[in-house]
């Protein structure tokens, strides 16, 4: 096995006095696909930090193979020491690397021209996203990257990562993504790492059958800690030396009954306060049409929401998701048709930017309003530490701005604040974003058990298969269709082309190639000329040597006559393998590039 690129090895690290990370380790291979999974708040952020060298461990020895280009994709990317977009991204490039850079931003479908400063969420992690492919690094580090991706992106993002030779952790909520691109997974509880050498398909299987051998070790060991307390009450004896030995044994396995007990720590507890049933009907919309100004995001919609429906809307950013379900909950108001809701409807709303959430409020105040120190669930009220603890906040958080917290921990607050809430119509846009899985596995039985409607917009596949009984995809032109099931549904329904990925941002336009052209070299450097020259022989040449190599390792009797010989030549065909796919990689990007500049002229 080759040496790993990058090793962490018994890292420490604490928060405010707390252990955060305890004896973490993650070892990465060239090449490798791993992903990161825990808890919100268990520490993967900061895991990932400290692998990309931005924070320094308490402890623990952290080894990157010199030479390796890393790449760290953070949740929240900071552009504001870059004017637009396209100098955010060519960062660290070449001049004649800067069609790379402007490749990348149109296929992300940004221009280059757009100001970091006004950028939206989705801008800015597309505009993150062309910066980390763009510098071709040798392990790259991505937390939540899909993140603010509409289905679209995320489907090219998914091309683009698994077609990388890079090694990678990936931390992701995105299900699909993750069985897509992973090869081992990283699992982080309590400070401490464990590594299964298998895809994620395979990872939560392995948890519970882990999970499950963890706790009968812990029965266990809670029939020797009584067998012991037992002697502690009716077995002392005179005999000060066993005596003293057997207490150290107590206090021994007590110590390790309290770390295994660590694992079965906090179960998310879930619930929504019911309002009153509705009648038959929720919503519906009839010849229901929108615009602003020449822009039609509706058009000429006939929609029939039932009770109990679990409605999810797709489609490209930009199509006007956010739009539909205020015209379809009354918020706004369509040019041409109406929009007729039932009676007795009671509406909850979990908006994507967590806007409800003042940063500068403590945790218990979002929860109480401010007003004491019992939380309204529905028709009864409750201690706001009691409804924290169902939603894995730690007693001590309860003064903690929610400014602080992390990302997952806000949209878990956003949850409890909602689900506090009356309703019989939940309407959640992009509920799944910066939650863990248990979360979303914990959301996704809650909304099956709950006996109201649900409007969600999503772009995880995942959790659309799981949740939704139909789906609404934009079509472009303000057009709509609704398809029974979920996404997997909607796929084999259009011969598995999603509608909504006719807007994928990779159809370069005649104008996005002009205006690239504009900031281009229009000729190749010398240097991209001799290398473009010299390519081909040198591809040439290490396919002659790979096939002379392999014939000679073809030979039975080489290993067990010349062992040396046989190592030298399985050497010879890594390297001289690794150098064709390199040349291969070379000699077409170069020959890209020279198309594109000849295009221009």
């Amino acid at each position: 096995m080759a040496a790993p690129i990058l090793h962490l090895r018994n890292v420490v690290y604490s928060l405010g006095g707390r252990p955060l990370l305890d004896g973490a380790e993650i070892g990465v291979q060239p090449g490798e696909k791993l992903c990161l999974v825990g808890r919100n708040g268990s520490g993967k952020s900061t895991l990932l930090r400290i692998a990309a060298g931005e924070i320094r461990p308490d402890s623990g020895e952290v080894f990157l193979q010199p030479g390796t280009r890393v790449v760290y994709l953070p949740q929240e990317p900071d552009l504001t020491r870059f004017a637009t977009s396209f100098d955010y991204v060519a960062q660290g490039l070449q001049p004649e690397e800067d069609y790379l850079a402007r490749s990348l931003l149109s296929e992300l479908g940004l221009t280059g021209e757009e100001s970091t400063a006004t950028m939206s969420g989705g801008e800015a992690r597309r505009c993150a996203l062309a910066h980390a492919l763009a510098a071709r690094p040798d392990l790259l580090l991505l937390d939540e990257p899909t993140n603010h991706l509409d289905l679209p992106t995320i489907t090219w993002l998914e091309r683009e990562l698994s077609a990388m030779r890079a090694a990678m952790i990936v931390i992701s909520h995105d299900r699909r993504l993750l069985e897509t691109l992973s090869r081992a997974v990283v699992w982080l509880e309590q400070g401490t790492t464990r590594r299964l050498d298998q895809g994620f398909a395979r990872f939560e299987d392995w948890r519970e059958e882990t999970l499950a051998l963890e706790e009968l070790a812990a029965h266990k060991l809670d029939r020797e800690i009584a067998r012991e307390e037992d002697w502690m009450r009716y077995g002392v004896t005179a005999r000060r030396k066993r005596n003293v030995r057997r207490v150290a044994e107590l206090a021994g396995l007590r110590a390790r009954r309290k770390e295994i007990a660590g694992q079965f720590r906090g179960t998310l507890r879930m619930s929504v306060s019911e309002a009153e049933t509705t009648g038959k009907l929720t919503t519906v919309a009839e010849d229901v049409s929108k615009s602003y100004g020449d822009r039609t995001v509706v058009r000429a919609l006939d929609l029939r929401v039932l009770r109990g429906d679990r409605l999810g809307i797709v489609g490209a950013n930009g199509m006007g998701k956010t739009t539909l379900l205020r015209l379809l909950t009354g918020e706004e108001t369509p040019d041409t048709g109406q929009v007729r809701i039932g009676p007795s409807t009671s509406l909850v709303t979990l908006d994507q930017r967590r806007a409800s959430l003042d940063p500068s409020v403590s945790l218990a105040d979002t929860l109480t309003g401010g007003a004491g120190d019992m939380v309204q669930v529905g028709t009864e009220k409750r201690h706001v530490i009691g409804y924290m603890k169902d939603f894995l906040f730690r007693p001590e958080q309860a003064r903690t701005p929610v400014g602080v917290l992390s990302g997952g921990e806000r949209g878990r607050l956003a949850l409890a604040c909602a689900l506090a809430q009356p309703s019989n119509l939940l309407v959640l846009d992009e509920p799944t974003n910066d939650l863990d899985l248990e979360t979303l596995d914990l959301l996704q039985e809650m909304l099956d058990d709950y006996p109201g409607t649900v409007m969600l917009v999503s772009h995880d596949r995942d959790f659309l298969d799981r949740v939704a009984t139909s789906v609404l995809v934009a079509q472009g032109d303000g057009r709509w269709v609704e398809y029974a099931g979920g996404y997997s549904d909607m796929l084999a329904q259009t011969q598995g082309e999603a509608p909504a990925e006719r807007a994928l941002p990779n159809e370069t336009t005649q104008e996005n190639n002009t205006a690239r052209s504009t900031r281009t070299s229009r000729k190749l450097s010398y240097k991209d000329k001799l290398a473009l020259e010299k390519l081909p022989a040198e591809i040439a040449r290490l396919e002659k040597e790979i096939e002379t190599t392999r014939a000679a390792l073809s030979d039975p009797t080489l290993y067990a006559s010349n062992p040396s010989e046989f190592t030298r030549l399985s050497e010879t065909l890594s390297k001289a393998e690794t150098g064709l796919a390199a040349a291969e990689e070379s000699w077409l990007e170069l020959e890209m590039k020279r198309e594109s500049l000849e295009a221009t002229i």
